[in-house]
């Protein structure tokens, strides 16, 4: 019996290959043991991309966060340091605590003018070479090589006492926007332990290089982007004190302008209630009869607001009115037209 011929598929035929089944489009892989979301809708949601929400001002923070750490780490370890910004980019908590290369210094920071937490981390590069050069090690030496062990107790101690300077200058350079303590709250050497946000919360993250001769290291600083919300319309400004400038020119260019600004005034000497047929009769030479304002009080009008009441009186050949009462207006009801 001979062979059928293979049936080509249509052109309006879907042909599902291996790669391109449903689990892959969904972004589940089922052949896995642990269900890795790999592509698909997963990974669209899990991206580890993050718009970077820049904040002007945090940058010029940053950048003197930098400056102020070079002067401190130089008292500290009486060598010269250098202190760079590297970058200031957004991030997931959890994606930076995953990159975090172990053994490392991360300190938890309680910021009481945010009312809420930030990290600062040292790589183990950066705290062997200041221990080294604190516990009497030869200056100007070789990059030292990283034993891929935990920090003893003594390191610790050290490592505590270059957060606790690297988190004053932080709040140093903080005071102008947000004058609030900045303190170290502990410290941990495993980054899930210092948790302090969501993993998917976007942080800011800045990274800065420190030189010490040949050797030296990284610190990070983290701070959650729900822990500039208070101080985010400052951090948006171009530099510090642009807005209170603004402000105050604006206030007194706006107080001379109206200061300098002319009012009509009316001053209604009577009134009188007249039909519109009794309007319409008048003729050239009639007179008209009002009644005499009470004890001469006349009103004092701008527009159609009454600002006060006076007394017609005369100023040499002038007729002139004397203020004898103001009237306050009320204040205006919530959702009331100006």
């Amino acid at each position: 019996m001979a062979a059928q011929e293979a049936k080509e598929p249509a052109a309006d035929d879907v042909t599902w290959r291996e790669d391109e089944a449903v689990e892959d489009l969904l972004g589940f892989d089922f052949g896995s043991a642990e269900f890795v979301d790999r592509s698909g809708l997963k990974a669209l949601v899990n991206s580890a991309l993050v718009s970077q929400r820049r904040l002007p001002m945090l940058e010029v923070i940053l950048d003197r966060t930098a400056r102020l750490m070079t002067t401190s780490l130089r008292q500290l370890t009486d060598d010269n340091v250098e202190v760079t910004l590297d970058d200031v980019s957004s991030t997931r908590f959890g994606d930076f605590t995953q990159s975090v290369s172990q053994p490392a210094v991360i300190g938890v920071v309680h910021s009481a003018a945010l009312d809420n937490y930030c990290l600062v981390a040292a790589d183990a590069a950066l705290v062997y070479s200041i221990v080294d050069l604190l516990l009497g090690g030869r200056r100007g030496a070789d990059a030292l090589e990283i034993d891929d062990r935990g920090f003893t107790a003594i390191e610790l101690g050290l490592a505590q006492r270059i957060l606790t300077v690297l988190v004053e200058d932080l709040a140093d350079a903080f005071r102008p926007i947000a004058d609030g303590a900045f303190t170290l709250d502990r410290i941990e050497t495993t980054p899930r332990f210092a948790a302090i946000a969501q993993e998917a919360s976007v942080c800011a993250l800045a990274k800065f290089r420190v030189k010490l001769e040949e050797r030296g290291g990284r610190a990070s600083i983290l701070i959650p982007h729900a822990a500039l919300e208070p101080v985010r319309k400052t951090l948006l400004r171009e530099f510090i004190g642009e807005a209170s400038d603004a402000e105050r020119a604006w206030r007194e260019h706006l107080t001379a302008e109206v200061a300098a600004a002319s009012v009509d005034l009316k001053i209604v000497l009577a009134e009188k209630t007249m039909t519109i047929g009794a309007l319409k009769a008048l003729r050239i030479g009639e007179t008209l009869v009002f009644k005499r304002p009470a004890a001469g009080a006349v009103d004092i009008k701008a527009g159609a607001t009454v600002l006060g009441r006076g007394r017609v009186g005369r100023s040499g050949e002038t007729v002139a009115v004397k203020l004898e009462t103001a009237i306050a207006r009320p204040p205006r009801e919530k959702g009331e037209a100006a």
